[in-house]
């Protein structure tokens, strides 16, 4: 089977890899320049995206960014899943929260921002502290405002309008800031059948807007786990969504409130490449290409560190226990996605105990969430 992904990052070539075992072919269509390459070595097709649609099979999406005259032309194929408007509600906030709101999931309070009379009302609904999202290219961190008081209000409005005023596409997502007691997310994975399997549930550290550490121990309870698949459930039914799907959360004593979607294979999902029987990305494939979805247990507890900007690593990481180094391909730049590190366990005794080991081989200032997140725990 042939399937073209829309996207060539790290995503996709990460597909491509999980798609070799399964005899799937494919190949990725990099929206920027609007060429078709090959996922893995970057080389390119002579084919256009018409010839590319014409060729695939099965088209997916490796990011939700895309812009929309590619997506209304990939879904009139008939071959594209997830459709584009789950692609559309990934990417925009606005469409992100009816979704939430017509799927009856809890998340946040808010209010969506275009003028003053909008800014006013989210300050007497939601008060403050509060977050303000830009509805559209917003991730890991960009885009986003905070406010903690009414006296800042008038000043951080000017900031605001003068994005809006730049940006006439766009909004604000005033949220209510939430306090909250950790970040979750499940990995899930829906099929053409509407047959659910989904990942247990991985706790995420974030440091400056960026995921930094996600660990899957298995001791997070039965109740948020069935409260994070029932949600999961409800949001991939009301899209009739296929492939796989994360959720990222916020957890407030035992409740789950959705803090944002992602329409797609996803960084806090990485630990299932060595934590899992079958990984999101070989799970996923198995979604979009009509094949059954594979094992979801945890295999063994797993922590993925993301490597930033970084491309290099101590030599010992390679030969430590437990460890796997999984590169990109990318050139260095600061603050660039460039690997990740998955390090698994017997227990989770000993996968904190590993992290540590891990950790003093990775310097503080370049992996700052990861030794923020040991000296808390």
């Amino acid at each position: 089977m042939k399937i073209l992904v829309l996207g060539a990052g790290q995503l996709a070539r990460m597909m491509a890899l999980d798609g070799l075992p399964l005899n799937l072919e494919l190949r990725a269509f990099d929206v920027g320049p609007g060429k078709v390459v090959h996922p893995l070595s970057g080389d390119s097709y002579e084919q256009s995206l018409a010839q590319a649609i014409d060729w695939a099979d099965v088209i997916t999406s490796e990011f939700e960014h895309i812009p929309y005259d590619v997506l209304d032309t990939c879904e009139q194929s008939g071959k594209m899943y997830p459709d584009a408007k789950a692609i559309k509600a990934g990417g925009d906030r606005r469409k992100e929260k009816q979704l939430l709101e017509q799927a009856n999931v809890a998340n946040a309070p808010h209010v969506i921002i275009t003028d003053k009379a909008s800014f006013e009302k989210a300050l007497s609904e939601l008060a403050t502290p509060m977050v303000l999202k830009s509805a559209l290219a917003g991730y890991d961190g960009k885009g986003q405002w905070r406010l903690k008081a009414n006296d800042d209000a008038n000043a951080l409005y000017n900031e605001l309008e003068a994005f809006l005023n730049a940006n006439p596409s766009q909004a604000i997502v005033g949220e209510k800031m939430i306090p909250f007691d950790r970040e979750v997310s499940l990995i899930g994975a829906r099929a053409h059948d509407g047959s659910v399997k989904v990942y247990p549930l991985a706790v995420n550290h974030h440091y400056q807007g960026v995921l930094n550490l996600s660990i899957v121990d298995g001791k997070q309870s039965d109740a948020l786990q069935q409260q994070a698949q029932q949600m999961f459930e409800a949001i991939a039914n009301t899209l009739n969504y296929v492939g796989v799907l994360a959720i990222e959360f916020f957890v407030v004593g035992e409740k789950l409130l959705v803090n944002e979607i992602a329409p797609r294979v996803h960084n806090s999902g990485h630990w299932s490449q060595q934590g899992a029987f079958v990984s999101q990305f070989d799970n996923h494939l198995r979604a979009v290409a009509n094949l059954p979805l594979g094992d979801t247990e945890l295999r063994t507890p797993t922590a993925m560190i993301n490597i930033l900007g970084q491309d290099e690593v101590a030599p010992a990481i390679y030969s430590a226990p437990g460890t796997r180094v999984h590169w990109y391909g990318k050139d260095k730049r600061p603050g660039r996605k460039m690997g990740h590190i998955n390090v698994s366990a017997d227990d989770a005794t000993q996968l904190i105990a590993r992290i540590k080991d891990i950790a003093k081989l990775l310097p503080s200032d370049q992996f700052p969430g990861l030794h923020e997140y040991l000296e808390n725990h």
